[in-house]
């Protein structure tokens, strides 16, 4: 018989990213804290020797020309969640996450362009007012998603 998680699950992705260093940390966060991948859009990344738990090997990371190939390949009834300073944005500690969501950050000099925003099923906001480190945002995004709901944490590895 096969069983499927019913708790859910979600992604956590950069369009335009301007560092490989943000993805990185992003992809260790996304992998700790429950994400089932991780992607970018319109960006790169190379293999960083910092990693030392080999984040690479423990969940994937997917890379999409622009946004149109990345909206092709959502996840059925899988929403997209926008993360920009907006003031259309829900404040992240109001915000009730979605079972299946796919969370998208931009840039932290450009932000989300509004053609993206526009496609997003909502938005999401951190409190301040200036940008944080993509890699920082993406990781309180994800903290905030795993205190509100059931997470599949991944066991622990211990580095070296």
């Amino acid at each position: 018989m096969i069983t499927y998680n019913s708790k859910g699950y979600c992604a956590i992705g950069v369009f335009r990213g301007k560092t490989h260093h943000n993805i990185g940390t992003l992809w260790r966060s996304a992998y700790i804290l429950g994400a089932s991948y991780i992607f970018t859009v319109d960006g790169k990344y190379k293999k960083q020797s910092s990693d030392v738990m080999k984040t690479w090997s423990r969940i994937p990371l997917f890379n999409y020309d622009d946004f149109d190939e990345l909206l092709k390949n959502i996840p059925y009834d899988c929403r997209l969640v926008g993360v920009e300073l907006d003031d259309r944005a829900e404040m992240l500690h109001e915000f009730e996450h979605p079972k299946r969501a796919i969370y998208l950050l931009g840039a932290e000099d450009t932000g989300l362009p509004e053609f993206v925003l526009e496609k997003c099923h909502m938005v999401v906001k951190l409190p301040g007012n200036n940008s944080l480190n993509v890699g920082v945002t993406g990781s309180i995004v994800l903290h905030d998603r795993a205190t509100k709901m059931p997470t599949n944490f991944p066991p622990y590895h211990k580095e070296g």
